[in-house]
Formats: C-alpha cells, structure tokens, sequence
C-alpha cells in the first residue's frame, strides 16, 4: 500500500501526469500482479492532508523486492519525488 501526500505547488496536471505514470508501471513490469489506486473520500478526515492511495499486489516477496529496483519503478520515482509532500508505504501480507 501506498499512499501518496502531493504539494501545495502539484498542480492538477502534474497530479493526472503521476496517476498515468503509476497505472503503466502494471504493463512495464511484470512482477506486479494486481494494481489498484483511487482518491480519498472519507468524510473521517483522518487522511493527514494525504490524497492518493495505491495497492499493489506481488505473488511473492521476490517479486516485491524486483520491482523495487525496476528501471520503469525508479524512473516513475523521478517523475512523482518531487511533487510529493510525503509518502506512506506499508506492506504486507494478507491473512484470513
């Protein structure tokens, strides 16, 4: 899981250009198996100012550990680093 916190300065075009970006890594990279990604809608207002938020689904650890070195996931880094305010990354398993 991902989530993603954009800049003050992160227009709306800059924003569409990062969701694009994300979305084709599925199709760049192999080892990603599912992706999916919406904006907060919430009425808590619990999100700390953070607006984006990604799932994405690996077979295994191995596949998770290739994709992060990926050129297409370290160039997407480029594109999306300085835009964003801050970043949340949490992974895991699911369990039952």
């Amino acid at each position: 899981v991902v989530a993603f916190k954009f800049k003050e300065t992160a227009t709306k075009d800059d924003i569409k250009k990062v969701e694009d970006a994300f979305r084709a890594l599925k199709n760049k990279i192999p080892q990603i198996a599912d992706f999916e990604w919406g904006i907060n809608n919430s009425p808590e207002k619990r999100d700390k100012g953070f607006t984006h938020g990604f799932i994405l689904t690996f077979k295994s650890e191995k596949d998770r550990d290739d994709y992060l070195p990926h050129p297409a996931h370290e160039e997407f880094g480029k594109l999306v680093g300085p835009l964003l305010a801050d970043v949340f990354v949490i992974d895991f398993w699911a369990k039952d």
